[in-house]
């Protein structure tokens, strides 16, 4: 049979066709160890990959997967061989063609980045398509008949490696799959029923699952496709799930169990079957031996190059017309979220333009939070307006934020403005903590991606940085519209106001300017600013961000002494402090402590009246958890 023969049983609705199994597999048990560069081996050892695809081909597959799962210039990164990337991809196909012949096709595999995307990630949408298409370019040059995009958790994402295939080229087949967890669903949550309507909306020949689950799994997510769509599926279970064995991940499903799944996923609607982690020739042998009775005969499809002819211009067609990303294919773009003046009285008084009052206190060091408490009861009863509750601020290990400001709230019945970090927790963990942050009643959050651990006591702690403040504010912002990270609905939305930080002395103020810029397109709706010690610095900064100006609350830090002045100079990230202000500590400091702490007090109640007329509010923090230093700075003059 010909390439151009099994091309068209490819595109064929009714054709089953088998693809192969596991490469990375096959290539651990000879020998190559899981730390090395498995895309390498195309150019270092490429008679070892050669071996693996002719096993799969005697075995009975029809499609070669090529050895370039994670052959992006992103992923090769970590190994320092990212200039590489177009020579493993082009070798990897031509390794594969040479073993196909005429025989079978070969499958340009294609992997996700590893690296979140926009708008969780600094990676741009735009930038994902140009690492995809560089990678399929050079598939294309060694060979490869289509392109397998497989194993995506982000939709996103696959919409990227979607469209850069059809940029390189526009009539080569796509096989496009996501994959989902024994939950049912993608690691960002949407069902397989969304990922149909959406892989379906953007155009893939052929659409389906792999990877993460056995064969049952699989299963079920076919079931709850084919009423979706009426693109051709595919199924490439694992064997199995993984069990540790001696120390080793073992994969348990037999062949003949594969080979009796594989019948059941063509009943239900699959038309591709193959295998993925775990699976072997011998799997595959039993695959193709299993679904033969079940394919229509060669003999008996009246294929054509007439129809092969129309298949591709309908691809071409179905690319056309088909729905970009972020529109409604799949899922729901959310309610209307709360207006922001209902959410919460700090928004309230933000958006009728009234002067907000805030005071930062640190939270306690260990469980007691009497003493705090009693310093807040004083903030409540001089009429500010919230307390600003840091989270882990210089990498400090306190009280949580989240459970320090709802001690607020509930005993005290003073609002707070909760600190909220990415530093020490992954996208999953921030889910749940800003959902149950909601549920207990907190509403008023400060989204900030947090000082470095080696900055505090415990520097050999791990750093998160799942994602950034931008990727924060994304996240909290579909949560107002009660979407969770993966678009999928929460039901009823959350009430958050959302502030982010900016820095009006930042040393690259063009790059301060970006991402400020983003934080208010991600959703951010006020803004607090590092300390204010020039503010010529600060009305330079308002002026611009003029074309994205969201409320803007001034940080003001009431210094009590020359050292602490230069602590925060010289050790605090984003804090800059003029030398005209560590000139006037210094002489008060020489005179006393008193006077030291009075002129602290002058230069903060200073900078109050300076930008009282430019700013929607003030955060007036509590040095040492000093509550009377705060209040005297709102003191009235006499």
């Amino acid at each position: 049979m010909s390439r151009g023969h099994l091309l068209e049983r490819l595109l064929d609705p009714e054709s089953v066709v088998v693809f192969d199994g596991a490469m990375g597999t096959m290539l651990y048990a000879r020998g190559v160890f899981i730390n090395q560069c498995y895309d390498e081996l195309n150019t270092r050892a490429p008679d070892l990959v050669r071996a693996v695809h002719a096993e799969y081909a005697a075995a009975g597959a029809e499609v070669l997967e090529t050895n370039t799962f994670g052959a992006n210039r992103v992923k090769l990164a970590q190994y320092g061989l990212e200039p590489q990337a177009a020579d493993f991809n082009r070798a990897a196909a031509r390794i594969a063609r040479d073993v196909g012949g005429e025989r079978c096709l070969v499958a340009g595999a294609v992997g996700p980045l590893g690296v979140r995307l926009e708008p969780y990630g600094p990676t741009s949408l735009e930038e994902a398509r140009a690492v995809f298409g560089e990678q399929m370019s050079a598939l294309k040059d060694g060979g490869a008949d289509l392109f397998i995009i497989e194993t995506f958790g982000d939709l996103d994402e696959i919409a990227q490696a979607i469209q850069a295939a059809r940029d390189v080229d526009p009539l080569m087949p796509i096989v496009a799959q996501m994959t989902i967890g024994t939950d049912g669903r993608t690691p960002f949550g949407a069902t397989p029923e969304a990922v149909a309507a959406w892989l379906d909306g953007l155009g893939a020949d052929v659409i389906g699952l792999n990877c993460s689950v056995g064969p049952q799994g699989i299963l079920e997510g076919v079931e709850r496709m084919v009423p979706v769509t009426r693109r051709k599926l595919s199924a490439q279970p694992n064997a199995g799930m993984p069990r540790e064995v001696g120390g080793r991940a073992m994969y348990m499903a037999s062949a003949e169990y594969m080979a009796t799944y594989a019948r059941h996923l063509v009943q239900a609607g699959a038309r591709i079957v193959g295998g993925c982690c775990g699976t072997t020739p011998e799997h595959i042998r039993a695959i193709a031996d299993g679904v033969r009775p079940l394919s229509p005969r060669l003999g008996a499809w009246h294929g054509s190059s007439a129809a092969a002819g129309a298949s591709a211009e309908s691809r071409v067609t179905s690319h056309q017309s088909r729905q970009e990303p972020g529109s409604a294919a799949v899922a729901s773009r959310g309610a209307d979220p709360v207006p922001f003046a209902a959410r919460s009285k700090w928004a309230a008084k933000l958006a009728a333009r009234e002067f907000v009052t805030s005071v930062e206190i640190v939270p306690p060091r260990g469980v007691n939070a009497d003493r705090m408490l009693a310093e807040v009861a004083l903030l409540r009863d001089a009429g500010v307006d919230a307390v600003n509750v840091p989270d882990g601020p210089r990498a400090q290990s306190r009280m949580g934020a989240i459970m320090t400001s709802l001690l607020i709230e509930q005993r005290v019945g003073i609002e707070t403005v909760t600190h909220y970090c990415c530093r020490d927790r992954n996208l999953l963990g921030m889910l749940s903590d800003l959902l149950g942050a909601s549920a207990v009643g907190l509403r008023n959050i400060l989204l900030i991606t947090g000082d470095p651990p080696k900055m505090g006591p415990y520097p050999d702690a791990t750093a998160v940085f799942d994602i950034d403040a931008i990727g924060l504010t994304n996240l909290v912002s579909n949560l107002n519209h009660g979407l969770d990270p993966g678009g999928n609905p929460i039901g009823e939305p959350t009430r958050f106001a959302i502030g982010v930080g900016c820095n009006p002395a930042a040393i690259d103020p063009a790059l301060e300017l970006r991402r400020f810029t983003y934080k208010v397109e991600a959703g951010a709706e006020f803004a607090v600013t590092q300390p204010v010690f020039d503010v010529a610095q600060l009305e330079r900064f308002l002026r611009e961000i003029d074309a994205v100006r969201i409320p803007v609350v001034a940080g003001i830090w009431p210094l009590v002494s020359a050292r602490n002045a230069e602590f925060l100079a010289n050790e605090v990230p984003g804090v800059v402090v003029p030398d005209e202000i560590l000139g006037r500590m210094r002489r008060a400091n020489d005179r006393s402590r008193e006077h030291a702490v009075a002129e602290g007090i002058a230069i903060a109640r200073e900078m109050l009246g300076r930008v009282r007329e430019a700013v929607d509010g003030v955060q007036v923090s509590a040095p040492f958890g000093k509550v009377d230093l705060a209040l005297q700075v709102f003191a009235p003059t006499t």
